[in-house]
C-alpha cells in the first residue's frame, strides 16, 4: 500500500535534523493527500534501527570501521570482529554486511533507499557513497560541474577528493552551449584546473572530439541523445551533484547532471530545443525541455546497463537559486541541508526537493523550481520510467 508523508511530515523531518521551527504547520495539516509535494513515508534513522536491532554491532563500530576504510585516524579496534564474511580482511563488503544487519528488515526491497546525512564533510559524503553497496566496475567516471568562473557554488575538491580517489575515478565533464569560460575545449580543461580538480585527478572533457549518439526508448519528445564521444571510454558513472535552482530548469540535481551535464555541446542544445537543433540552445518550449532532460537522462541510464552502472550523489549546500553555470549567482538565503545519496536519480532529486519544500527558509528556492515547472521533470522521468518518486530515506548519522 503506497504510504505517504505530507508537507507537514517533510516539514517534521528537517526540524529534526536541523532545529528549525515548522512555520507550515497550519497549512500542512489541512493539505490534501493528492498534493504533488507528498513523499514516501518510511524515514528510518539507522541510529535508531541500531539501538533495536538485535545485533552486537552498534552505529559507532560501523563510523570506526568506514574511518578504518578510508584510512581516518580510529582508536584501538584490535579485538572487534568487523570481519563479518570471514575472508580474513576488513573490507567495504563487512561495512555493508554490518549496515544491514543495523537496519534489519526497516527497509523494503520494493521502493529504492535514499541515504542521508545532515554533515557536509568528505567523511559523511565517503558514509554517504558506501552506504549504496555500488560495486562500480572496469574504467570509473566521476561526473560534476567544474563550475563557471568566477564565484560559482561548484563542489570543492576537497569535499569530493576522497570518494574520487577512493574509486579512482575519472573526472569528466563536458563543454557548454552557451559561451563563457567552458565553451571550448582549451578554457575547459584551464577552469579545471583552476578550480582544483586535476590536483586530486585526472579530468577528461568527454566532448572535446565530438558526440556519441544513444538511443531514447519511448521518449515522447527525443528519439536520440548526443553525449561526448569518450563517454563510451567508461564502464561505471559516479554522478557527484550539487543541488540547487535553475534559472531554466528550475533546480538541477541528479537528473540534470546526467541529461544536460553529459550532454555534448551538441546535445546540450538538442535538449534544450526538444529535439530541433544541435546548434541552437534557445527559443524550445519549457515542458519540451524539461521531457527531454527526463529522456536524455534514461539514455544514458538504460545504456549503462539499465542503470546497473551508474549511481548518484546530491549535496545541498550553498542552495542558490542559481545554477553551478552562473559565475555570480545569487546569495543563497536558505542553510545547507545536508548529502544524500542514491542509486535512483529520481527518487534521489525527489527527498531534495521535499526538504527544501519542508525548510522554513525555502521560499526563494521553491519559488524558482515552481517558475519553470521543475517539478514536472520529476513526474516525467518517472511516467517513463527513469526511476521512482516514493523512496525510503535513511539517515545515517548518529
Amino acid at each position: 500500500m503506497r504510504k505517504l508523508i505530507s508537507f507537514l511530515a517533510v516539514t517534521a523531518l528537517l526540524t529534526a535534523l536541523t532545529g528549525c521551527t515548522n512555520p507550515y504547520q497550519e497549512q500542512a495539516s489541512t493539505e490534501k493527500s493528492d498534493t504533488k509535494y507528498e513523499s514516501h513515508n518510511n524515514v528510518i534513522s539507522l541510529s535508531a534501527a541500531a539501538a533495536e536491532a538485535n545485533s552486537e554491532y552498534t552505529i559507532e563500530d560501523l563510523i570506526y570501521l568506514r574511518d578504518f576504510l578510508i584510512a581516518r585516524e580510529t582508536p584501538d579496534l584490535s579485538g572487534k570482529e568487523y570481519d563479518l564474511n570471514s575472508d580474513g580482511k576488513w573490507n567495504v563488503f563487512d561495512f555493508c554486511l554490518m549496515k544491514r544487519e543495523l537496519l534489519g528488515n526497516m527497509v523494503s526491497d520494493d521502493i529504492p533507499i535514499v541515504y542521508m546525512t545532515k554533515d557536509i564533510s568528505s567523511e559523511s559524503l565517503m558514509s554517504a557513497y558506501l552506504a549504496l553497496e555500488w560495486n562500480p566496475t572496469g574504467n570509473i567516471a566521476v561526473k560534476l560541474s567544474t563550475g563557471e568562473p568566477p564565484a560559482s557554488n561548484y563542489l570543492r575538491p576537497e569535499l569530493i577528493k576522497d570518494v574520487v580517489q577512493y574509486v579512482d575515478g575519472t573526472i569528466v565533464e563536458c563543454n557548454t552551449a552557451y559561451g563563457g569560460s567552458r565553451s571550448s575545449t582549451a578554457m575547459h580543461y584551464q577552469v579545471a584546473e583552476d578550480h582544483g580538480f586535476t590536483e586530486i585527478a585526472d579530468f577528461q572533457i568527454l566532448d572535446e572530439n565530438g558526440s556519441l549518439t544513444l538511443p531514447v526508448e519511448n521518449g515522447s519528445v527525443l528519439t536520440e541523445n548526443y553525449v561526448g564521444a569518450a563517454f563510451d571510454d567508461y564502464d561505471s558513472y559516479l554522478i557527484l551533484s550539487h543541488f540547487k535552482g535553475h534559472a531554466m530548469a528550475g533546480y538541477g540535481g541528479a537528473i540534470k547532471n546526467i541529461s544536460i551535464g553529459l550532454g555534448s555541446s551538441e546535445g546540450k542544445s538538442w535538449i534544450h530545443s526538444g529535439g530541433k537543433s544541435l546548434t541552437n540552445p534557445w527559443g524550445g518550449q519549457q515542458d519540451t525541455f524539461l521531457e527531454s532532460m527526463a529522456e536524455a537522462g534514461k539514455s544514458v541510464s538504460d545504456y549503462l546497463d539499465n542503470g546497473n552502472n551508474i549511481a548518484y550523489v546530491n549535496v545541498m549546500n550553498r542552495l542558490s537559486v542559481d545554477c553551478d553555470c552562473d559565475g555570480n549567482p545569487a546569495e543563497p538565503d536558505m542553510h545547507d541541508i545536508g548529502i544524500l545519496a542514491s542509486t535512483d536519480p529520481v527518487a534521489l532529486d525527489q527527498a531534495c526537493i521535499d526538504l527544501v519544500y519542508g525548510a522554513e527558509d525555502g521560499a526563494a528556492l521553491i519559488k524558482r523550481i515552481e517558475s519553470k515547472n521543475g517539478l514536472y521533470t520529476l513526474e516525467h522521468a518517472e511516467e517513463i520510467g527513469l526511476g521512482s518518486r516514493e523512496y525510503q530515506l535513511v539517515i545515517l548519522d548518529d
